[in-house]
């Protein structure tokens, strides 16, 4: 045996010997970075139980029902290595009836496409006992006060599609396109009016409408250039143009008009150019075109608008804007922004009335012309102080072409408001700040319906003349590493002058805090706590001489808490914990009545708690409770019954348990 051959053997028994010990860990490390860098899919299947009806807690989820439903969920994540494509498959909720369907591929940078698909409940939380006929379609026949009744819960429901795709062009252009469709169907509260005080029968809207909107963009990106350019447009298409109403012995009433079709059109640019690297200017320039050429549902029989079949209704919308932004020095920063919107009104005037003496009988187009302007600065000043200071202005001025209308109304209103902060960083656990705005509106002089200046008695409220002082405080502080606090308190002052009635004063205050805390790596919490205070003063005439005064509030106080965390290497859980109470005033002097207005309260209490259970490394089990009560003494309804005796009821008490179990399966 050569010296060769006696060498050859131990080297490969220790090659042998190495690869035994560290193959392996070497494979293992190898496997857990595929796993890191391969993107993982789940499926959830499971299924839950509602313990009772929820009117409110179920209004948009579709948890309504008491009785089982099934937990349905997936997200499968595929990419092709050799191509850098990327495949997605996501289900939310797909045993439940706001569920959500979004399949999507793409090459990131080069093309992508998706197509998606939606469901939105809204369940009507009121119970309805009516004797009503025909409910959701477009003839329904009154019951009568003796007509039998039973109850009915109204719902709607949205299923949208989509679809779109982008693709890049090269040398910075990219296109991209987008289609989405919506039906809505169902019944919503409706009703008419029978010409008696208190003549007033119940009926339902019958809902059947398609909604469709399309929208095309080319985008450019350049060193210094910036460009969005596109169209947009949206077309609404009501399948019922009207309801028949019949009375309760079956006799045709009249027929009542429902929204008609219409549709918008707009093309628009977009952009910016960074003229230096601390100086930068945007615009956006917009032509909308808006119409509604639907047909009447019945001829009109004024002579002077028999010839006319629809409205012809046209509103043209132009839209110019732009900003900049600069740092001319490094402690000063710069900013102004100027839009300018002016809705045209085209509709033609036509007379569907006779004419009186307080209207011409025209219908009445109405443009508005608005005009918004910001400019701000901010300077960083010694010791760690920040100040800012900025000036908003608004003015919006009304044309309406008929002499005489039925309403009043302010041709013009202008409002200005002068904003000016404080901020320091005062440590590197504490950062403060304090703001003060001060904002005064007026304009023309009120008109009256033959156009005659004066005073404000009943026009909107954003019309009125009013001065709001505004201060704001917030503080965020993290005293220890693992805890971080938020402070925000916000108070507001409106004062209206010039208004023998309505709005007189108001005040609105906010308080809030937000905490977190890290108890270790595997567990963390969250709580906070707010209280929003909204008050009103208003006058207002009873009886055409008898004056009198409420004094309108609202009060919202909230808590909220929240834990997360790793009970062991298996298990994780979690609970959040929600509690909210609203009340609403209505302080009337001199009292009208006997007793007055009560006040409103509603509650809302609920419990989230939530586990997991690691059976295997790909398989998971997941535990779900939620407790949702609510509570409210809501007199709206109360005592309430149509001309036709229908009734309408809102459980004041309303107590729900959920519980469901779900089996999760990853893979990659």
């Amino acid at each position: 045996m050569n010296m060769h051959t006696r060498l050859a053997f131990p080297l490969a028994a220790i090659a042998a010997a190495l690869l035994s010990v560290y193959g392996p860990a070497q494979a293992q490390e190898l496997d857990e970075v595929q796993s890191l860098t391969t993107p993982e899919s789940s499926i959830r299947v499971g299924a839950g139980f509602l313990s009772e009806d929820g009117p409110r807690f179920g209004q948009y989820t579709g948890l309504r029902e008491q009785g089982p439903y099934g937990l349905v969920d997936l997200d499968i994540v595929k990419r092709d290595d050799a191509t850098g494509t990327w495949l997605k498959f996501n289900g939310r909720n797909l045993g439940l009836d706001n569920r959500d369907l979004r399949f999507s591929q793409e090459r990131q940078g080069d093309w992508g496409y998706y197509l998606e698909f939606s469901e939105t409940p809204r369940f009507d939380p009121l119970t309805i006992n009516t004797g009503l006929s025909g409910i959701g379609s477009t003839t329904q026949t009154l019951g009568g006060v003796a007509a039998p009744r039973r109850d009915v819960h109204l719902r709607s429901k949205r299923e949208t599609m989509g679809l779109g795709f982008n693709k890049s062009l090269g040398r910075g252009f990219d296109v991209q396109v987008s289609l989405r469709s919506e039906e809505k169907d169902g019944a919503r509260l409706w009703s008419n009016y029978s010409g008696t005080p208190t003549g007033i029968n119940f009926l339902t809207e019958p809902l059947s409408s398609t909604t469709n909107q399309l929208e095309a963009i080319v985008n450019y990106a350049g060193d210094k250039l910036q460009l969005s350019g596109g169209y947009y447009g949206s077309t609404y298409n009501n399948h019922n143009p009207a309801l028949n109403v019949n009375g309760s012995t079956g006799a045709p009433l009249f027929p009542m008009a429902l929204p008609q079709d219409n549709e918008a059109h707009q093309l628009y640019l977009s952009g910016g150019y960074a003229f230096t690297k601390s100086t930068r200017g945007t615009f956006k320039v917009s032509s909308t075109r808006a119409t509604q050429n639907d047909p009447f549902f019945t001829t009109p029989t004024f002579a002077p608008a028999a010839g006319n079949t629809r409205l012809n209704g046209r509103v043209d919308t132009t839209l110019m804007q732009m900003g900049l932004t600069s740092r001319p020095m490094p402690k000063l920063s710069l900013l102004a922004n100027l839009r300018y919107e002016d809705r045209d009104d085209k509709t033609p005037r036509v007379q569907f009335l006779p004419a009186s003496a307080s209207r011409d009988g025209f219908n009445a187009p109405m443009s508005r012309r608005q005009m918004t302007g910001k400019a701000e600065a901010s300077y960083q000043l010694p010791m760690a102080f920040r100040i800012t200071g900025g000036v908003d202005v608004e003015s919006i001025k009304r044309s309406i072409t008929p002499t005489l209308r039925q309403v009043s109304w302010r041709e013009k209103t202008d409002e200005t408001s002068y904003r000016l902060e404080l901020r320091r960083s005062m440590s590197e656990t504490l950062n403060g700040a304090v703001s003060y705005v001060h904002s005064k509106r007026d304009g023309s002089p009120y008109l009256a319906a033959n156009n005659a200046a004066m005073a404000d008695f009943i026009d909107p409220i954003h019309w009125a003349d009013r001065k709001r002082d505004k201060v704001r405080l917030s503080m965020d502080w993290t005293p220890l590493d693992p805890l971080s606090l938020q402070f925000v308190l916000e108070d507001a002052r409106d004062k209206y002058d010039g208004r023998p009635l309505g709005p007189e004063s108001g005040k609105a205050r906010l308080y809030s805090i937000d905490a977190s805390y890290t108890f270790s790596e595997a567990w963390q919490g969250t709580a906070w706590i707010s209280r929003d205070e909204n008050r009103m003063n208003q006058s207002t005439l009873s009886g055409g001489t008898s004056q009198w005064s409420a004094q309108l509030e609202n009060v919202s106080n909230a808590i909220g808490f929240g834990v997360r965390g790793k009970a062991s290497e298996k298990m994780q859980v979690g609970a959040d914990l929600q509690y909210a109470k609203d009340t609403s005033k209505y302080g009337l002097s001199p009292l009208l009545t006997s007793s007055g207005l009560p006040d409103i309260h509603n509650k809302t209490t609920s419990l989230k708690l939530f586990g997991t259970y690691a059976l295997q490394k790909q398989s998971t089990v997941r535990l779900d409770y939620i407790h949702d009560r609510r509570t409210t003494d809501d007199w709206t309804w109360s005592g309430f019954t149509y001309n036709d005796g229908t009734t309408v009821y809102l459980d004041p008490n309303q107590k729900v348990h959920f519980i469901g179990v779900s089996y999760i399966y990853k893979f990659q």
